[in-house]
């Protein structure tokens, strides 16, 4: 009941109408990036606005035709037809559907904070450079605007951005991007301005789209050529969306369902597949919008869904007449919000390792604008300083005790980066007949240690000496019960001792 009391209806519909109106000029251009017809575009905005807003795990997180993803399946539309396309969209939910139904979703919690702020960043500098573009020619792509157009554009451009930062000090009840759009369509509208539009792009008239199954060959030689587009498709929508779950966390102070939204991916990336639409995944800009608004159930999410397909129906000769400088100049302030500047205020307080991780995350978005190969990279260079930094840390105290008994307590984890330091700790040759090594700070990770562990024994034994292994947790005792047969090692029973907390 508190959070029914917490929830403005007002504000769900606004951030909902907000949010739709953003999202066609960028669902439009995606479609047209990719050779496909404009409707395309919009139909994966409402299919998966529709189905996520419905099914998926996080309210108030906006799904939509994302360039992210048709950037992959761009040469498969441009070599074998749209068809294919269709088809690889439905195998790409079908992917996605068993990652959430393996509940596989959790990993993504994996990613440390500087791929995060790196993603974050480079996704920022895409969104506002690709608001950039707005102020090239239509005629000539090519060419920038000059003269009375650009400076017109600049300036509408300038007018929305002052009103979404002025227009919250007067009063936050309305969004202030929706109070931005509508008021420069009024003043192009009274004055007959003559800028660029969204008919300018491509037309939003349309009709409900249609059940039709992909008219392709379903031979195993189109698996072949489907699934590899498909997986990576599948891959990048649904990091996109686990990354934007965990941001939409952190701003909302609350949990979204990682394995949920998986599924809820699929299944709105299998109907897109299925009714014409050219799939997607979680938008950051639009769900960075919503919040903005003041949104945080599935309500603002439906409606922009909804709202986009009466646009297709009935509004296009509206929303056609909406001045793109509008839509540019909210798009900019998202990406300007969407940019993690503490991260910029706090860079000499970060470990180098972690600034580079975050800086080579950002530039492999910007210029490949491949997010799951940014986010890979970032992942695979953290852990491997991971390793790194542990493999440092593993150390030795040595003493003889009154039996003549040299004692080796050991610090740090036993893992294949710690293991060439963990050999170099033992005085083989000069070692008195019994040794003891001591893990009560310190664990048996994986099979490099298990080795190094044989290895060390077995160095001692040909010196007639003999090694005990004292105050193993229960889980190396179980990695070390299962190497038996390829393994001699003496572990001392010792039912007082104690093991560091399994975390």
């Amino acid at each position: 009941m508190k959070l029914l009391e917490n929830i403005s209806l007002r504000n769900e519909i606004l951030a909902g109408l907000t949010v739709a109106m953003t999202m066609i000029p960028e669902s439009l251009s995606f479609a047209i990036l990719a050779g496909l017809s404009p409707l395309t575009g919009l139909y994966a905005a409402f299919l998966m606005g529709l189905v996520t807003s419905i099914l998926g795990g996080r309210p108030g997180m906006v799904s939509g035709g994302a360039g992210a993803t048709i950037v992959v399946l761009i040469a498969l539309a441009a070599g074998h037809g749209v068809q294919y396309l269709f088809a690889a969209v439905v195998l790409a939910g079908i992917l996605q559907l068993l990652v959430g139904l393996c509940k596989l979703g959790k990993f993504v919690r994996l990613i440390p904070q500087p791929v995060m702020y790196g993603f974050l960043n480079g996704l920022a500098i895409i969104i506002f450079m690709a608001q950039v573009q707005q102020f090239r020619l239509l005629t000539d792509p090519s060419s920038w605007m000059t003269g009375a157009s650009l400076y017109t554009m600049i300036g509408l451009t300038g007018l929305t951005i002052l009103i979404v930062i002025g227009f919250p000090k007067i009063t936050k009840k309305i969004p202030a991007s929706l109070v931005a759009i509508l008021m420069v369509f009024t003043l192009v509208t009274i004055f007959g301005i003559n800028t660029k539009k969204v008919a300018d792009i491509a037309s939003v008239s349309g009709t409900l789209p249609t059940f039709r199954i992909p008219d392709i060959s379903w031979t195993l030689d189109t698996l072949k050529l489907i699934f590899p587009y498909s997986l990576v498709m599948a891959g990048v929508g649904l990091i996109e969306s686990l990354l934007t779950l965990n941001m939409v966390d952190e701003i909302t102070n609350t949990k979204g369902k990682s394995n949920q939204e998986a599924v809820a991916q699929g299944l709105a990336n299998m109907v897109n597949g299925f009714f014409g639409g050219m799939g997607g995944c979680a938008m950051v800009a639009q769900t960075l919008v919503n919040l903005d608004a003041g949104a945080r159930t599935r309500i603002s999410s439906f409606i922009g869904a909804v709202t986009i397909m009466v646009i297709i129906l009935v509004g296009a000769p509206f929303i056609e007449q909406i001045p793109m400088a509008a839509l540019v100049g909210v798009m900019m302030m998202v990406a300007i919000g969407t940019f993690q500047w503490v991260s910029l205020r706090i860079i000499n307080k970060f470990p180098r390792s972690d600034i580079f991780v975050g800086m080579l995350v950002a530039a492999i978005t910007v210029v490949l604008h491949n997010l799951a190969l940014a986010v890979l990279a970032g992942v695979i260079v953290s852990a491997l300083v991971f390793a790194w930094d542990n493999a440092k840390r593993i150390r030795a105290r040595k003493y003889i005790d009154e039996d003549g008994v040299k004692h080796y307590e050991i610090y740090g984890p036993l893992f294949f980066g710690s293991t060439a330091a963990f050999m170099e700790k033992f005085d083989v040759f000069d070692d008195p007949k019994y040794i003891i090594i001591d893990f009560k700070e310190s664990r048996v990770v994986d099979m490099s240690a298990i080795d190094a562990l044989n290895k060390i024994t077995g160095r001692y034994a040909k010196q007639d000496k003999h090694v005990q292994l004292r105050h193993l947790s229960p889980d190396c005792r179980s990695l070390l019960k299962n190497a038996q047969g390829f393994v001699k090692i003496d572990i001392a029973e010792d039912p007082t001792y104690k093991v560091m907390p399994n975390d």
